[in-house]
Order: structure tokens, then C-alpha cells, then sequence
């Protein structure tokens, strides 16, 4: 009997387990999270399906050279730091060097995570911020050229420092 009630519990288990794998339309798998929780698999391992971009971001990209753009790239980095509005340091969170210091924030140096992101998606992350996370929005506080500049410097961490252009197969290529 008792080995009967393991075995329900079991089963619970493997059903909630198996409804995180499908990934029940979240951004992000009730598994991967907690594959995360105990340093298995991690956001790289996880696959992701992202909501889809509001109507009034999907048509925002990067300006043209963004990407790559020392200027833009340094400008990115004070807003980073906090050295722009001491109210909007992202490092608070993400920490310094792109690897997160609080629970819970992205961390940018996850390549293949990143490089999921369209650019309107990542943008309308950083205006709106993220429910049921504490990424607060940012478009009270920063302007448009500041979140590129953000996005631009914040990008960079996925490519050992270095600046390079955001491609993947979901970005519109201009």
C-alpha cells in the first residue's frame, strides 16, 4: 500500500514535469527553470518559445550599424552602469559583466539564449519590462536611442566582449 501512494506521487510528479517540458505557451519551461534552480541544463539547454512581439514593437529594429557601433556600444555601457540616471543601472541585476547578480535576470553571456531574440522582441522587453519578473520597464526612463544603446552594449556580452551584428533566421533583414 505505502508503495502504492510512492508510486501516485510518483506519477504527479512526472505529469507536472512532463507539462513544463511541452512548455504550456510560457516563455519559458516549468523543466528549464528547474533544471536551472539545480545547475542543470541552463537557459542555453532550454528551448524557448517567445511570446509573440506587440504590434506596436514589431516593426522597431536596431538602427542600421547598431550592432556594431563604438559609439553606440560605449553609450550603452554608462547606461548599463548606471553612470547616465543612478535610477537605471542594469548591472544591479545583470551584473557587470553581463553575468546575473539577482536571481531570475537574463544572463547575457548565453549565446545561443540570446541569439533567440529578435531585436523588436528584445527591445519591447527592456520598453515594457517582463510580467511576473522584476524586470521593470525602462520607457519612462530612457529613451528610444537609449534602450538600442543598451541593446547594442548588453549584446556584446554574448560574443566574448566583442562587438558583432545580431543575425538569426527570425530577424528582418534590411
Amino acid at each position: 500500500m505505502t508503495g502504492n501512494r510512492w508510486w501516485r506521487r510518483g506519477s504527479i510528479g512526472m505529469l507536472v514535469l512532463s507539462l513544463g517540458m511541452i512548455g504550456l505557451g510560457t516563455e519559458r519551461s516549468v523543466t528549464a527553470g528547474l533544471l536551472d534552480s539545480f545547475g542543470m541544463g541552463g537557459d542555453d539547454e532550454a528551448v524557448v518559445e517567445h511570446p509573440p512581439v506587440p504590434t506596436e514593437y514589431k516593426d522597431k529594429h536596431m538602427p542600421i550599424g547598431g550592432w556594431t557601433d563604438p559609439k553606440t556600444i560605449e553609450e550603452g555601457r554608462k547606461i548599463f552602469m548606471g553612470l547616465v540616471d543612478p535610477e537605471v543601472k542594469c548591472a544591479k541585476c545583470h551584473g557587470e559583466d553581463g553575468k546575473p547578480v539577482k536571481a531570475g535576470a537574463r544572463d547575457f553571456h548565453q549565446a545561443k539564449r540570446m541569439n533567440t531574440y529578435e531585436d523588436s522582441f528584445w527591445f519591447w522587453r527592456i520598453s515594457e519590462g517582463v510580467p511576473k519578473t522584476k524586470m521593470k520597464p525602462w520607457k519612462e526612463k530612457l529613451t528610444e536611442e537609449q534602450r538600442w544603446q543598451v541593446m547594442a552594449f548588453e549584446h556584446t556580452f554574448s560574443h566574448d566582449g566583442k562587438a558583432e551584428p545580431h543575425e538569426h533566421a527570425q530577424q528582418v533583414k534590411r
